[in-house]
């Protein structure tokens, strides 16, 4: 029977529509608002650089949000949502405890909707602002696609079965991580977030309390006591201690130093250090932090893309604080 080659042409040249409409979504993509909103990506940019200057914690909530909104089932920005109109927030989990200057991320998407009105994502400014905070922070610069689009509905009710506890085992930290596609090494170099910013009283003193615990630097302990001085702290008291106090403020890779010595904060930071799958990554970014750059640069990608919601599929907020009315 003879083969008609145009039939053949037709079908190859139809065959990835058909795969894009089966799929009922489109790929992220680098400069996604290159036509929409040209300038998208400069203006998050110069926000954030402006709230770093005022409030320079600012860069340190950035990655977090893109942790915790990212590793609960997609990159969608639901972690931005209020408690309202039966929807619960995300933010009021004890997971989130600690986290703060949400107001800002409005901030950033207020600039955008004077430039672009209804066009760049909640969840992608959760991306980028995270980008862009990073190197502010002195770590890598990502190349991050962008074209995420916004839930409509919030994961509070599942959000422990995604984030990890702080006294969790590493083994479990470790299928949560890859349960998203990041591997051990990733893993290993995501926690290194931890260089930055600082824990709550709460979340440390069962280390010191009642008996310190003996994977502890015993000089290390003493200040954690004299930054914690009780069992109970109270959870609205502005009580905690820096994750790095060598260099508190910059993303490198005195963390994996520091727990190498016995000075982990928390009980997740210690094991990664001892846990023969995890500590040969441990030693080779405490001797190495350009190595260390480029796995957590590796491993926030991954991240960045953990099923994304693109296409027609959710929306693209007004707000970030609000699903759309209509």
């Amino acid at each position: 029977m003879a083969i008609n080659t145009s039939s053949i042409s037709f079908i190859f040249l139809l065959l990835p529509l058909l795969l894009q409409i089966h799929s009922g979504k489109s790929e992220l993509q680098l400069g996604y608002y290159a036509n929409t909103c040209p300038r998208a990506e400069e203006i998050i940019k110069e926000q954030v650089i402006n709230l770093y200057n005022e409030h320079g914690n600012t860069a340190v909530s950035w990655l977090r949000n893109l942790f915790h909104d990212c590793i609960v089932k997609s990159c969608d920005g639901s972690l931005l949502l209020e408690t309202v109109n039966g929807i619960e927030s995300e933010k009021a989990s004890s997971r989130s405890f600690g986290m703060r200057n949400f107001k800002y991320v409005n901030t950033i998407k207020a600039a955008l909707e004077a430039e672009c009105p209804s066009t760049v994502s909640c969840a992608d400014v959760v991306a980028l602002s995270a980008r862009d905070g990073i190197v502010m922070l002195g770590g890598p610069r990502i190349e991050m696609k962008t074209g995420r689009r916004d839930s409509k509905e919030s994961y509070a009710a599942v959000i422990e079965d995604f984030i990890p506890n702080h006294n969790d085992s590493i083994s479990l930290v470790l299928s949560r991580f890859q349960s998203v596609g990041v591997d051990v090494e990733g893993t290993v170099a995501l926690l290194g977030g931890h260089s930055v910013g600082r824990v709550h009283c709460m979340n440390l003193v069962q280390r010191l309390y009642p008996t310190v615990d003996p994977t502890l630097d015993p000089e290390y302990a003493e200040y954690l006591k004299g930054r914690c001085p009780t069992p109970d702290p109270d959870p609205k008291a502005v009580l905690y201690a820096r994750n790095d106090r060598e260099t508190p403020m910059i993303l490198d890779n005195f963390y994996y130093k520091n727990i190498l010595n016995h000075k982990g904060l928390l009980s997740v930071d210690q094991q990664l250090a001892s846990d023969p799958i995890t500590s040969p990554f441990v030693e080779r970014m405490a001797a190495d932090n350009g190595y260390f750059h480029d796995q957590f640069a590796r491993a926030v990608l991954l991240l960045s893309e953990n099923n994304p919601i693109t296409g027609d599929e959710g929306e693209i907020r007004k707000d970030c604080r609000y699903v759309n009315s209509n």
